[in-house]
Formats: structure tokens, sequence, C-alpha cells
């Protein structure tokens, strides 16, 4: 790839810094984010910005703005032709440097907010050459070749329109049954090997050793899924305008793959479904952020973080209060602990259920963070039926009723309150199908996908066997107001039958049964449902309301 010259006259004008140890820029004085706006940068990118005038652990980042999103290929002079000369002397490191080489994250970033609608790439910078400088800085073999096989089969896939399948069917012979974190540094390396061959093989060429073609093809690739099916299928359903573009962020890595004192988590700074003031939290050790949102693997909760590692617990907890005093709202945030030192890479207004809406404006309100006509708008459209749990008709209690009791299938992880019944569905195509034709219907997969977001506008519900809460289609059906239950261990699907298992009881799809999304747990049958008006909370929006 040409290398365009790295003489810059001007900053440009759709390049932004972001860095906690920038200063603000003085009154009249221009800085290379001083056209920073929303719009031209995007939300990620907007709010990276503030959480770093705010002094809160902050990564450097280099932003693309929105206005390439058109023509991703112009972008790359203003990258390469200064942009990042600036970003490599915020980091202390440089691209390709085989001593102390800079690896960085490349990731998208809408005005609005789209979960996981479209493409990431970490570990960017990562090859034969730099392999070993990353070793030589961080002492840790294991993080660093497993960082290499993540690059190697992400980039095949997001870059190279390569399928996912081969890659991930090596990863699980290697694995043999067991936690791919359980691999030792010199079976990551054998892995690693595996997945340059097999890239050769399918790409017709070797894996890109480049850094710098690297960081090329993936900010293009990230603006291209800004097109892509999904991110237009999203866009469709929430009434976005496809010319608000995405930007594309640069950031430094940190690395949560780096041992038991490190790894990766998304969390609430409220309880999404009940709006309940407590932080709300999925953690995984020894993990990078995509292992927590992919939807392919289960989470622990905020007790496995606060036990483990307390320091970066109480960081959390802090930065949490600092995010919503600042900003206003209950925000949806991901962060990262490297050994032992909390990083935070995003923030955003969270999605939330009608119930936990009205909780939230009303207790921000309340505490003095917003004021009462803001609490009115973000509570504007709730009506009556809004505040409203849903929950199973209580038996009669005698022992015909005990004798009836519901079969208690499996327990998961509740990402969305509520009840739904409806008969099994395997795939998004037959769950469609069979929605159009009238008929509630339950999606029954092994991981949550984004993938599924027409499906999820039409089921009554979502049921998988890996995933966390905070998974990118967790919180996509949330926000559609679908039961969501991840997480489900004990749920077995076997494709080539049409059946689903759990333990000994087996049922094919077309037959029913009911997820409770408030206790977490999957029922045999279609169970009767009762709705329990939330009376306190409905009192309080409506004294809001009232001229008083």
């Amino acid at each position: 790839m040409k290398k365009p010259s790295n003489h810059a006259s001007a900053w440009p004008r759709h390049l932004f810094l972001i860095s906690s140890s920038e200063p603000m820029p003085k009154a009249g004085k221009a800085s290379k984010d001083s056209k920073a706006s929303l719009e031209a940068m995007g939300s990620k990118a907007w709010h990276l910005l503030r959480m770093a005038r705010l002094g809160l652990p902050v990564p450097p980042a280099l932003v693309l703005g929105t206005h390439y999103t058109r023509e991703p290929a112009a972008s790359l002079l203003p990258l390469f032709g200064g942009g990042l000369t600036a970003f490599e002397a915020v980091c202390g490191q440089q691209l390709g440097d085989a001593r102390a080489p800079l690896i960085v994250s490349v990731r998208s970033g809408a005005p609005v907010s789209m979960p996981g609608m479209m493409e990431t790439l970490l570990n960017v910078g990562l090859c034969d050459a730099t392999l070993p400088g990353l070793l030589r800085q961080s002492g840790n073999p294991r993080m660093v070749w497993d960082a290499y096989r993540r690059l190697i089969a992400s980039y095949a896939v997001v870059v190279g329109g390569l399928a996912a399948q081969p890659f991930e069917a090596e990863r699980l012979l290697a694995c043999a049954g067991a936690d791919e974190r359980m691999l030792d540094y010199a079976q990551l390396r054998t892995l690693c090997r595996r997945y340059l061959e097999l890239y050769q093989s399918l790409a017709g060429q070797p894996f890109p050793q480049d850094p710098r073609e690297q960081l090329a093809a993936a900010v293009q690739a990230v603006y291209g899924s800004w097109f892509s099916p999904k991110a237009a299928s999203y866009r469709k359903l929430h009434g976005i305008d496809e010319g608000l573009g995405t930007a594309v962020i640069v950031q430094r890595m940190v690395f949560g793959n780096t041992g038991h004192r490190s790894g990766a988590g998304v969390g609430f700074t409220r309880d999404p479904s009940s709006g309940e003031p407590a932080l709300w939290v999925d953690f995984l050790a020894n993990a990078q952020g995509e292992d927590v949102v992919s939807g392919q693997r289960n989470a622990h909760g905020h007790a496995t973080l606060a036990q483990t590692l307390p320091q970066a617990w109480e960081a959390l907890q802090q930065a949490a209060r600092t995010l919503e005093g600042e900003l206003g709202d209950m925000q949806d945030f991901e962060f990262t602990v490297q050994d032992g030192h909390l990083y935070l890479l995003q923030t955003r207004s969270g999605k939330r259920t009608p119930r936990a809406a009205a909780r939230i404006a009303l207790d921000l309100y309340e505490a003095g963070l917003i004021e009462r006509q803001t609490a009115r708008e973000r509570t504007a459209h709730l009506k009556a039926k809004d505040l409203v749990l849903q929950q199973l008709a209580p038996s009669a209690g005698d022992s015909a009723a005990d004798a009836a009791a519901p079969l208690e299938l499996a327990r998961a992880s509740s990402a969305c309150s509520g009840i739904a019944s409806g008969e099994i569905a395997l795939d998004p195509e037959h769950a469609i199908e069979r929605a159009r034709a009238g008929v509630p219907v339950l999606l029954l997969r092994q991981d949550a996908q984004t993938e599924d977001i027409e499906a999820l506008q039409r089921v009554q519900g979502l049921l998988t066997q890996r995933g966390a809460r905070t998974a990118h289609a967790a919180v996509v059906a949330r926000q559609l107001g679908k039961v969501c239950l991840v997480g489900c261990e004990g749920l077995r699907i076997d494709a080539q039958r049409q059946t689903v298992a759990f333990g000994p009881h087996e049922f094919a799809v077309g037959q029913t049964l009911t997820l409770d999304g408030n206790q977490g747990i999957v029922y045999a049958g279609a169970l009767a449902v009762v709705d329990v008006p939330d009376t306190p909370l409905q009192r309080r929006l409506q004294a809001l309301r009232s001229n008083s």
C-alpha cells in the first residue's frame, strides 16, 4: 500500500484526537477537538471526549469523522498524513514499531446508538514483526498469542469477507471441550499458526503483515459496515436517517486478557429492566470486550468483579456516579480492566423498558440531577398500561392446582422482565413466517445474535444457550420490549432433528414454552399471565405531570 506523506499543513476538519492528557483549549485557541460535535464525530467518540475531559480513564483515540462514510478512502490521507503521527505522540508508541508497537482497536460510532449493528476489530497492528515487541512490553506470552489469533480470525471475517466457521472449528478443536481461557501460550501459538495457514488457503493470499495496511483496511471495513443488511434493518426499524453515517474510532488497545487481574465488562448505572438505582454489570475475567457483547459467552455479575478486583470495582462505582451526574441519565458503559487498572471505552444513554424509563426519570428528578421539565419530556410517551409488570397467574393453592404445577425446565439470566409464551422456532426465517401467520413465537438460539433483528421484532421472546445480559442482541431485545433469557446452560438445540432438550425433556419445533423474565425460568407449555399495575410508580408519574 502506498503511504501518503506525513506532512500536514493544518489539522484536518474531520479528524479528532482524544486524550486525557490533552488540556482544554483556551478561549479563542483551536485544538484537535475544537470542531468536535456529536454529529461530526459520532456519539461514541463524543462521549469518549466528554469522559476524557472529566478526567476519567479513557485510552487515547483518533477519530475519523462521519463525513467520510460515503467515501471511506478519503479518510486515509488525513489518517496517514498527520493524524496517526499525532496519535502516536500521545500514546508514546508507534504503529509497526518492532520494539514497542502501538496496538489499536478500530470501532464504529454513529451519531445515534446502534448496538452491535456495525463492525469492530481489536488488536490491529499485531503481526509477525511486532509480536516479539509486545511480548517484551507485556511479559505475557499467553496474552500476546491470544490477541494475535483473535485479530487473524476477526480480520478474516470483517475485512476479508471470509466465513467465521472454519476459524471457529479450529478454535473448538484446540479447546477440546474446555474453556478457551484455559489454553496456554504454546497452544495459542499453534492455533495462531493454523489460523495463518487457514487465512492464506481461504483468502488466496497471506494475512497482511504491514500494520498500516491492516489499519487502512480495517477503517474501510468499519465504514462499510454502516451499509450492512443488519444495520439497514435497524435504521429502518427505528427511523434512523442513513445520511447520518458513522465515525471510525482508532483507539489504543487495553488488554483484558492478561490474566486473573484483568477482564472486560459491560454495565448500566441502573437496572435497565426495573430502573432500580444499582449498578447492573456483566463481567468476564481474562477476556476482551467482544467476548461479552458478542452473545457467544456467558458472563458473571458484579459480585465476581467486586470480589476479585475490589479496587477496579470501587473505581467503576465512582465513575458511574460521575457519569450520571454529568450526563443526567442512566448510562450503558463498556470497560476493560488491565492488570487491576480500570479503563472506560464507551458510555451512552442506556436502552430501558418503559417501567425503567419512568422510575429512572423520576428518581433522577427527585435527586436533583435533571429538571422537572426534562423528566416530563422523558416520560411523555408513557401510559398507565406501560407501568405494569406481567406475572404468572397464581395457582388456587389446592391439591389439584398443586398437581398441575407448571413444569420448570431450566434457569437462565434475565435480560428483560415479563412473561412470554409461544411456539418454538429455531431459525429467524421460520420465526418470521409463523409470526406473520399470527402465531406467538419464541426464538431459541445457541447465541444471542444481532443478525436476528428482523425476527426479534416479531417474536414474543428470545432464549439462548450462550450470551450475557448485556450482549448487543440482548440490548436490542430489551429495547424492543421482548422477554429475553440468555446463558441457559440447560438448553440443548438439535438443528438437524429440529428439537430442543432441557435435561430429559425434549420438545419439537412448534411446541410451546413459557419464558419468565422476572425469575429467569423456562417452563413447559403456555401458562396463564396476569398484569399487575405498578401503582406506586403510576402515582409518582401522575404527580410529576400535575401542575402543582
